[in-house]
């Protein structure tokens, strides 16, 4: 099939069920004539026939990414970031840019000041954040895979929230010029799709050195291999759901089972303080990244503009950051991070890889976070949450379904080992 008719067939569906998904914000007008353009060369690229949506806060040339907040409403971007970039060079077609919570800042995808994006595994429950509308887009079938962010599992809890693929690269495998930051030290862009080799393949286009961003650095090819024998590190968490612990446990089982694969309980020290040492950093961080939207240069002054979550993380950065405190939370808080990226790298010289649960709980039902102590929304990122603090890599798996709703299983491993992690993940999918 032409790229230009998969562009047709997603832009039809799109139009007809968006208006009850919400996982689009804005479509590429374009998207069809780049489609023929891409069609007439000779030469196609590695991502020719690829049909991908973007997260509002990744910057494409020509288009809105106004990150889901009034803030940057009308805001179209100058310039490419280097993933777009990247993916344009290699025949990808970007369909439009999708629905997240404002600026990245929440974990349900009901924080978007353009509305709640649905579930479309599992309709009337959240999807998910922040990357809600690029896993809602890929499970609604309106792209083919999708570009996320991820700070602290807003690839991975959409992910398995919405029963697809999220990947959260090692921390400078892929650049981040370009992304509109919630906060620089955690934050890396990812990719999501219906299985494991689309992500791989995406995320293999996107990576490497950027010398407009310091922080990344080479590597070789992403190659998804069989993996030989193993050995699984068991990861078992506080507060998780003994539903979606029984499911991962058996998912685990079967796959040693049938790969020969070893498995050990391992345990990690102070990942039970993963959350509180996370919060500081972000609040910090995303005051910091705040202060350019003043209503000067472009879009409007964030405080008088944004949503509640946004608005409690600018105010409670504003605080950690006070003369009094002199940057001791914060300071405290980087002596944490580094305890628990010790405590990772100290495992995972034991074992290939750290399995758990994706989130510790079901997506709730639309509405009810309203409900929720904000310390109970927080705490849906207990899991994921340690793979940024400690920069290594991380991807959500389906693992199966509890009363017909998606749960992920998550695989861990190694700065910069996405090739093993992805071949591990790759021969759980297939069980």
């Amino acid at each position: 099939m032409k790229v230009e008719d998969k562009v047709k067939i997603y832009l039809d569906k799109i139009k007809k069920e968006n208006p009850r998904i919400n996982a689009v914000l804005h479509i590429n007008e374009n998207a069809l004539n780049e489609a023929r353009e891409i069609d007439s060369k000779k030469k196609k690229g590695r991502l020719y026939g690829y049909v991908i949506g973007v997260k509002s806060n990744i910057n494409v040339k020509g288009m809105i990414a106004n990150c889901a907040s009034k803030t940057l409403e009308n805001y179209k971007s100058t310039f490419d970031a280097t993933v777009i970039k990247k993916i344009k060079e290699e025949d990808g077609v970007l369909i439009g840019m999708l629905n997240c919570d404002e600026f990245a800042a929440g974990g349900s995808g009901e924080n978007s000041a353009f509305g709640v994006t649905q579930n479309p595994a599992a309709p009337g429950r959240i999807p998910g954040g922040s990357s809600s509308g690029s896993a809602a887009a890929v499970a609604a079938g309106f792209c083919d895979v999708a570009l996320g962010s991820d700070t602290g599992g807003s690839i991975r809890n959409p992910a398995s929230h919405c029963g697809v693929v999220g990947v959260k690269p090692s921390y400078g495998l892929v650049s981040r010029y370009g992304l509109i930051d919630l906060s620089m030290s955690l934050d890396q862009i990812g990719t999501l799709g219906n299985n494991v080799g689309d992500a791989a393949l995406l995320l293999d286009v996107i990576k490497g050195k950027d010398e407009n961003d310091t922080t990344t650095f080479d590597s070789k090819q992403i190659e998804i291999d069989e993996v030989g024998k193993i050995t699984v590190g068991v990861l078992k968490v506080k507060g998780v759901d003994k539903r979606i612990q029984s499911l991962i446990d058996s998912k685990i089982t079967e796959s040693v089972k049938k790969y020969g694969w070893k498995c050990e309980d391992i345990e990690i020290k102070h990942i039970d303080l993963a959350v509180q040492t996370y919060y500081p950093l972000v609040y910090v961080e995303f005051f910091s990244a705040t202060r350019r939207f003043d209503g000067r240069k472009y879009g409007k002054k964030i405080e008088e503009s944004c949503g509640e979550e946004v608005l409690r993380r600018i105010l409670g950065g504003s605080e950690i950051t006070k003369a009094e405190f002199s940057g001791t939370y914060y300071r405290k808080a980087l002596e944490v991070k580094e305890l628990i990226k010790e405590e990772f790298e100290r495992a995972l010289r034991e074992v290939d890889c750290v399995v758990l649960p994706t989130c510790p709980g079901l997506p709730w039902k639309i509405g009810e976070g309203k409900k929720m102590k904000i310390e109970e929304i927080y705490a849906y990122d207990a899991l994921t949450i340690p793979a940024n603090l400690a920069g290594i890599c991380a991807v959500s798996i389906p693992a199966g379904k509890i009363d017909g709703i998606p749960v992920g299983m998550q695989v861990m491993c190694g700065k910069g080992q996405e090739s093993k992690m992805l071949s591990i993940a790759r021969e759980i999918e297939n069980i």
